[in-house]
C-alpha cells in the first residue's frame, strides 16, 4: 500500500508546530507496519534545503488563473528520513525562508496543484493521498471534481484536522486560480459565503480524522463555525490519538540534552539538566521548576500568563521558566517579569530547538493551559523525559493525562482561569514536596507508551477499509 502525505510542515524539513512532528513521524510508523509512507510538501529556502543537496524527479508547469508558473519535484539525493521526500520547488512563489505569510492562498493553492499534477503523471500512482490542514483542503476536491484530474477519481483521500481555527478562508474572486470544474459543484467550495478549504476538505475526503477522540467530539461543539458541517459529516470521521516518535524524543540517546538517562538513573539525568538550566537562567535549582514550552497565544491560554506568573511567584516557592513567541504585547509583559522576579522567573523569546529538550528534561512540571489543544505533543515529550504535565482538561489532553487525585499522574483543572490553573500549580508543589511520591511519579510516567506504533497501525487500517481488494 503505498501512502502520499501531502503537507505544508514535515520534520525536520520545516517546522512551525506539532502538524510538522506528525507528518515527520507518522509516515516511518507506516513503513515499519509494511506500507510505503511518502510525504510531499513545499520546497522552503531553510536551513535544511541549504545542508542537502537535490535531484529533480520531474519538471512541469502549472496553470493559477491567467499565470503560467514552472515547477520542479525534488528529493534529497542522501536523505535517511524514514521515508520518500519530495519538495515542490516554485520558485515564484514557495522558495522563502518562511512557511506562511499574508500570500498563502495563491502559495498553497500552487503547492496542490503542482502536487497532484506530478501525482497524475507518475507511473505508479497511490493508493491513499492523506491531506493534512487547510493548507492542502482543496485536493479532495479537486482529484473528484477537476476535469484535468479525472483519473485520480477512484484514489481514496483521507484529511486530518490538526487544528479547525484555522480555515485557510478566501473570497470567490480567487475561484478562478482553480483547475476547471462543473459549475454545479461550486457549492461544495462554499461555506459562509466564502471558499473554505477547510470546509471544502470535510465535505470531499473520503474519511476525514482529527488528532484525538475527544477532540472530534469537541468539534461538534465548537469548530469555529464549522459544527453543523461536522456533525451532517460524522458518519466518515473519527479521531486517531497522534503519537511520538520515541527516535528523536528518547532521553536515553538524546544528544541535545546535558545527560542521557533513562528510568533508573532518572533522579541523576534530570538533576544534570535541571541545574544547567538554573544555572544558566539564573534559577534556584532547589525549588520546583515549572516550564512552559510553545507559541505565545490566545489559544494556548498565553494572555494570562502575565498575571498568572506573577500570582505564583508572589505566593509559592518556586521557579518559572518559559520558552516561546508570539503576540508582541504577551512577549513584552513576560520579559518584564524577568526584572520583577530575577531569581525565579525567566524566559527565552523565540525558539530554540535544543533548548526544549534541555526543558522537558530539567523541568519539574509542563505548563499547558491551552484553550484550544486538538491533541498536543508537549503533555507527551514531557511524559517521556519524566516532567509531569498541568493540563486543562481538553481535546488530546484529558486523553493523554489523568489526574494524580484519580491515581494518576498529571494534574488537571476544568476552569481555564488564573485561579484555576494557579491553583494546579499550588497542589504540584505541595506533590513536589513529597519527594518520594514524586520521584516514583517520574519513574511511572517515563514508561508510558506514546509511541506511533498503534496510531500507525490505526491509519493503516482505515485506509484498508477504503481499498476492499488490497
Amino acid at each position: 500500500m503505498k501512502i502520499i502525505h501531502i503537507s505544508a510542515e514535515c520534520y525536520p524539513v520545516a517546522k512551525v508546530g506539532g502538524l510538522a512532528d506528525v507528518v515527520g513521524a507518522l509516515p516511518k510508523y507506516q513503513n515499519s507496519e509494511g506500507a510505503t509512507g511518502q510525504v510531499i510538501m513545499p520546497f522552503y529556502k531553510n536551513n535544511f534545503t541549504k545542508e542537502y543537496t537535490f535531484d529533480t524527479v520531474h519538471e512541469g508547469s502549472l496553470k493559477l488563473g491567467a499565470d503560467s508558473l514552472n515547477f520542479k519535484i525534488l528529493t534529497p539525493e542522501n536523505g535517511d528520513l524514514g521515508f520518500d521526500l519530495y519538495l515542490v520547488d516554485i520558485p515564484e512563489l514557495l522558495f522563502t525562508n518562511y512557511v506562511y505569510s499574508e500570500n498563502d492562498t495563491d502559495r498553497f493553492l500552487a503547492f496542490q496543484i503542482a502536487a497532484l499534477d506530478w501525482i497524475l503523471q507518475n507511473k505508479h500512482v497511490p493508493d491513499i493521498v492523506h491531506c493534512h490542514d487547510h493548507h492542502t483542503g482543496l485536493i479532495p476536491f479537486m482529484m473528484s471534481h477537476a476535469k484535468k484530474y479525472i483519473k485520480l477519481k477512484n484514489i481514496p483521500s483521507v484529511f486530518t484536522i490538526h487544528n479547525a481555527q484555522y480555515q485557510g478562508w478566501f473570497s470567490h474572486d480567487k475561484i478562478n486560480l482553480l483547475p476547471s470544474f462543473p459549475a454545479s459543484h461550486v457549492g461544495l467550495l462554499d461555506w459562509d459565503n466564502c471558499i473554505n478549504p477547510l470546509a471544502t476538505a470535510i465535505k470531499c475526503a473520503w474519511r476525514v480524522t482529527t488528532v484525538s477522540p475527544s477532540y472530534m467530539e469537541e468539534l461538534k461543539v465548537k469548530a469555529n463555525g464549522l459544527e453543523g458541517l461536522i456533525n451532517s459529516e460524522s458518519q466518515k470521521c473519527i479521531g486517531i490519538l497522534n503519537g511520538i516518535d520515541i527516535k528523536v524524543w528518547n532521553p536515553e540517546s538524546d544528544d541535545l540534552i546535558v545527560k542521557k538517562y533513562g528510568v533508573t538513573d532518572c533522579d541523576a539525568g534530570k538533576k544534570a539538566s535541571k541545574d544547567w538550566l538554573c544555572k544558566k537562567f539564573g534559577l534556584n535549582p532547589k525549588k520546583p521548576l515549572f516550564v512552559f514550552i510553545g507559541r505565545l497565544v490566545e489559544e494556548k491560554g498565553a494572555d494570562l500568563f502575565y498575571e498568572l506568573f506573577d500570582l505564583a511567584l508572589k505566593n509559592l516557592d518556586i521557579s518559572i521558566l518559559l520558552l516561546g513567541s508570539g503576540n508582541k504585547t504577551v512577549e513584552e509583559q513576560l520579559t518584564i517579569l524577568t526584572r520583577k522576579y530575577p531569581k525565579s522567573y525567566n524566559a527565552y523569546i523565540g525558539y530554540d530547538e535544543a533548548l526544549s529538550h534541555k526543558m522537558y528534561a530539567g523541568g519539574d512540571y509542563l505548563l499547558m493551559p491551552s484553550r484550544v489543544e486538538p491533541c498536543g505533543l508537549n503533555q507527551m515529550y514531557s511524559l517521556r523525559y519524566g516532567t509531569i504535565p498541568i493540563v486543562n482538561k481538553i481535546g488530546g489532553l484529558k486523553d493523554t493525562v489523568i489526574d494524580i487525585s484519580k491515581g494518576g499522574f498529571g494534574f488537571l483543572h476544568t476552569e481555564n482561569t488564573i485561579k484555576g490553573i494557579f491553583n494546579s500549580i499550588k497542589r504540584a508543589t505541595q506533590f513536589y514536596n513529597d519527594s518520594s511520591e514524586f520521584k516514583d511519579t517520574r519513574k511511572t510516567i517515563m514508561q508510558i507508551d506514546h509511541s506511533w506504533d498503534e496510531s500507525a497501525q490505526q491509519y493503516v487500517s482505515l485506509y484498508k477499509s477504503l481499498i476492499p481488494n488490497l
